[in-house]
């Protein structure tokens, strides 16, 4: 085989590895920017079970009583869905709930799911969930 081939299938070859990416983890700490601790350790049932636990915690954090009008009642999206998009929406007070603390543990159990659906090669289906309406009645926010 001529020199000028081998050079070439060198050459190649060193690019093909250099261009390969490397998937992304949740915890990928080459990204530059710190991620939650998604709790992805065991198997596939441990694994849900902690993010359950995560959701358990957003929904203690979401308070439905205290607004009298349907305009301080909002719905935040909760989860992630393998073909993206949350798989619900929590309804809650913003006059009673810590909207700010809400969104962050939200966000935790998003990054937790996702990972989780890497982890596992999960697949969803891929419609688009529009938030509910939300509105109140008796002093408590509800989704329509």
């Amino acid at each position: 085989m001529p020199i000028r081939s081998l050079w070439t299938i060198a050459f190649l070859s060193v690019f093909a590895i250099a261009c390969k990416q490397a998937p992304v983890s949740a915890d990928d700490p080459g990204s530059g920017t710190p991620k939650p601790n998604t709790g992805l350790t065991g198997n596939q049932q441990t694994d849900w079970a902690a993010i359950e636990k995560l959701e358990q915690a957003a929904k203690a954090i979401a308070k439905t009583d205290g607004c009298s009008s349907g305009t301080d009642c909002r719905a935040a999206p909760v989860g992630s869905r393998a073909c993206g998009g949350p798989r619900y929406y929590l309804p809650y007070c913003a006059k009673t709930t810590d909207s700010a603390a809400l969104y962050r543990k939200l966000d935790e159990v998003a990054k937790a799911e996702q990972a989780y659906n890497r982890k596992y090669n999960l697949a969803s289906t891929c419609e688009f969930r529009m938030p509910p309406l939300v509105e109140s009645v008796g002093g408590s926010c509800v989704a329509k």
